[in-house]
């Protein structure tokens, strides 16, 4: 893949190892515009992967590459291009947390090295230039080809391991991940772990006599407000007292008008029944409602209202004197 930029000012070796710093090597990092055009190779070799896997968005960037913590190890070739050099292609890998299935169905937890993304150039492949790639790398990660994860490979992926490194066996899994049967051999290689079994469900004891007796009258028991009301018990000065109607508040009771005995108690109760008298007056002054003696009627005739200024036998008629002075 060639560039309008020369490659070999970017990548001085053959084969370059890039990681989150995205840092070639140190004048790499001295000079920005070489640092846009590294930028630029790594975009563009993830969007030509992705377009020969079929894929819709690309898997490599050198946005991701700074955000993901993985590395890049990516192939020259310094004669092409008039001596500016061509970019083979590229190898991406990184350490990823799995819950795998081995031979048995066991579920393990492992962090392996994984291949996440392998792409070389369609021009310029079949050349051994993958083969070189993988193997530095491999050398590189101190690694076997059979201990590591490869993320969703393609056929040609396949191919080239089983062409390459015998590796044909692959133990199926539930996540886009393909392992071989090399990858279970030695676990300790490749930092397996079990996932701890579930813990026993314990034995459940049965209640006691007291705690069933508490459980039943809970049970029992209605819940508020259709609880009977359980009111303290009653002294003995108050047992003789009458009870209150349901829905009347001690504070509420009605007041009993009490008749004093002195000169002018009769100008209190003279005084108090013209208060309740006006206030009757005034509540009774709608039309057609007609007020005696605490008796209220609606079209009531003259002749009725006789009958209510009768006084009753046997209740003596109300008296309204003042008291004299001495």
């Amino acid at each position: 893949m060639e560039f309008p930029f020369d490659i070999n000012q970017i990548f001085t070796e053959r084969i370059s190892f890039l990681d989150q710093n995205l840092v070639a090597d140190r004048w790499t990092a001295r000079r920005p515009d070489l640092q846009a055009n590294l930028a630029t190779v790594i975009d563009e070799l993830g969007r030509a992967s992705a377009k020969a896997q079929q894929l819709t968005a690309a898997v490599t960037s050198a946005s991701k590459l700074q955000s993901q913590r993985h590395q890049l190890y990516l192939l020259k070739d310094g004669e092409c291009s008039g001596g500016r050099g061509a970019v083979v292609g590229f190898l991406k890998v990184g350490h990823k947390k799995l819950f795998l299935l081995d031979r048995h169905g066991v579920h393990v937890e492992a962090e392996p090295l994984c291949v996440l993304d392998f792409y070389i150039a369609e021009n310029l492949q079949r050349h051994g230039y993958g083969l070189e790639l993988f193997d530095f790398m491999l050398q590189h990660k101190n690694v076997e080809p059979g201990r590591m994860a490869y993320d969703r490979p393609s056929p040609k992926l396949l191919s080239f391991l089983e062409k390459h490194y015998s590796l044909t066996q692959n133990v199926p899994q539930v996540n886009n991940f393909v392992v071989f049967e090399d990858f279970f051999f030695n676990r300790a290689a490749v930092q397996l772990r079990k996932t701890p079994p579930k813990k026993p469900d314990g034995e459940i004891k049965p209640y006691s006599l007291m705690e069933r007796g508490a459980v039943r009258q809970e049970q029992r028991t209605p819940p508020w407000p259709f609880a009977p009301h359980q009111s303290p018990q009653r002294s003995g000065s108050s047992q003789c007292s009458p009870p209150l109607s349901v829905g009347l508040s001690p504070t509420r009771a009605p007041h009993r008008v009490s008749v004093s005995s002195s000169p002018g108690g009769t100008r209190n109760q003279s005084r108090q029944s013209a208060l309740i008298g006006g206030g009757r007056e005034r509540r009774s002054s709608q039309p057609n409602l007609v007020a005696r003696h605490s008796l209220y009627s609606q079209h009531m005739d003259s002749g009725a209202a006789g009958l209510l200024d009768r006084r009753l036998p046997g209740l003596p008629s109300p008296q309204f004197s003042l008291p004299c002075r001495p």
